[in-house]
């Protein structure tokens, strides 16, 4: 199968594999919405700089993407991901594994939901903290504002660049 065979999915998570945030948000609509246990929901130039931060994240370091189950119509896919990387903050070896669901508008993501376990990664990112906290709302609600916070940094650093 050449590279113009593959579908939106299988594109877009082959420029993640290759860290490549720009090839990945060619494939989302301008008007995307994405969401995620860690992030909450994001929508256009947001989550498109989510990518650009993970990836710029991810450069130079031991990363890797593995797709499975991708099932694709012109209307709607989904598919099953999972990426083997180390937590920054801990030093930790992380596989998440997460269940993606998209549906496309004039060729493009328009939504991209992420599903996966935050309790799992939690154990795995944090070790015996994760364990202990990493189901609760009140853990969910502190990450999604740490990955807020993150997020917007790098959005003002960006702008910053010019």
């Amino acid at each position: 199968m050449s590279k113009k065979d593959l579908n939106i999915i299988e594109k877009f998570y082959q420029a993640f594999t290759d860290l490549d945030a720009e090839r990945m948000i060619s494939w989302y609509h301008d008007d995307v919405t994405f969401e995620d246990p860690a992030f909450g929901i994001l929508r256009g130039e947001e989550a498109k700089n989510m990518w650009r931060m993970l990836c710029q994240a991810q450069q130079g370091k031991e990363f890797k993407v593995k797709t499975s189950n991708i099932e694709y119509t012109p209307k709607a896919g989904k598919a099953r991901w999972e990426a083997y990387y180390t937590f920054s903050k801990t030093g930790r070896k992380v596989h998440n594994v997460i269940n993606a669901s998209f549906k496309f508008k004039d060729g493009k993501i328009i939504n991209h939901i992420d599903r996966f376990s935050l309790h799992r990664w939690a154990k795995q990112a944090m070790g015996f903290k994760g364990f202990l906290v990493g189901w609760t709302g009140f853990f969910k609600k502190k990450l999604n504002n740490q990955t807020r916070f993150l997020l917007s940094e790098f959005e003002k650093k960006q702008i910053a660049k010019g």
